[in-house]
């Protein structure tokens, strides 16, 4: 493929196959279609990955996948001489092992590269060539061009600073942004219902306690981030096999739902133990631990406010 598709038919076929993500669809759509680079900025688990590569398989674009680290050197982003071949034969362009960057610049694809700021400094000013002039010049093996439809798109985690690295001005000046959030409960409750094939009664009632205590962990005090939708997924697939375990079937029933010592709360308790002390983290002057702050916001869902919409 040599240049971009029609960005409108695009735009009305990847939002088909994507829960509230049409505003931030139109926006990555132009920034792609107008030839620039696109640092996508949010928390994991806000659709960053699902977006970019619904639009990579409509335009039937290949999407190479890098995640940033420590160890992202620049010879594994570029790419390297085969060294068995320097051996035997020297140098030269017919060994060199082309890297996910390379290739993407070759095959008009897009270079994901996830964990943007994670990256070691001098492996991201590799990049600067192919983000300013579209071209890379590896030592012994020549030049590079880029095909049209080459983009680089990068994601980040604004909440996370452990590990980071600062992004210089000579990158971040090269680079569009986009700042994605999490999504409202009704498109959480949407993804939740989708990925873990609920339907019934029972499957809509844990949905929606399953969203409302992962999305509480984000609002939490002592909690310096909360889960994703992956948390809330979790949970409902958890819980089921619980149900399954436990032989609890009266969760349907509203008035045994809202009543903390049954078995429907307990189960919905140890569910979230499970599937999401692992996925918060603790502010640093917080003390206390996850399975107490799960407790909390079980508490919140299932005894303070059924309590306060009592009558008198």
């Amino acid at each position: 493929m040599t240049q971009i598709p029609d960005v409108a038919r695009t735009r009305d076929r990847v939002a088909k196959h994507l829960v509230g993500r049409e505003h931030e669809l139109e926006l990555v759509l132009s920034a792609v279609a107008a030839g620039r680079d696109i640092v996508l900025e949010g928390p994991p688990g806000t659709g960053k990955t699902t977006l970019l590569r619904a639009i990579a398989d409509e335009w039937g674009i290949p999407l190479f996948y890098v995640e940033g680290n420590a160890d992202l050197t620049p010879a594994k982003l570029v790419g390297h001489h085969n060294p068995a071949r320097v051996l035997k034969e020297d140098y030269s362009r017919d060994n060199f092992v082309p890297g996910p960057l390379l290739e993407a610049m070759q095959q008009g694809g897009f270079l994901y590269l996830e964990e943007f700021n994670r990256a070691p400094d001098d492996t991201l000013n590799t990049l600067l060539a192919a983000l300013a002039e579209r071209r890379v010049t590896v030592p012994r093996a020549g030049q590079v061009v880029a095909q049209p439809t080459f983009r680089l798109i990068a994601s980040m985690n604004p909440y996370d600073n452990v590990g980071t690295t600062r992004l210089s001005s000579s990158i971040t000046d090269r680079l569009c942004r986009l700042a994605v959030d999490y999504q409202d409960e009704a498109a959480e409750i949407s993804i939740v219902d989708l990925r873990t094939g609920q339907g019934a009664e029972l499957g809509a009632l844990l949905v929606a306690d399953a969203v409302w205590v992962n999305r509480a962990t984000r609002r939490h005090p002592d909690l310096r981030q909360g889960s994703s939708v992956r948390g809330a997924i979790d949970v409902v697939l958890v819980a089921n096999q619980l149900a399954a375990l436990r032989g609890v079937s009266e969760a349907a029933d509203s008035t045994t739902r809202l009543d903390p010592e049954s078995a429907y709360p307990r189960l919905v308790l140890d569910a979230m133990a499970v599937a999401l002390s692992g996925r918060i983290h603790l502010d640093e002057a917080a003390e206390t631990t996850p399975e107490r702050v799960l407790r909390q916001i079980w508490e919140d869902r299932f005894i303070l406010t059924p309590a306060a919409a009592q009558p008198g």
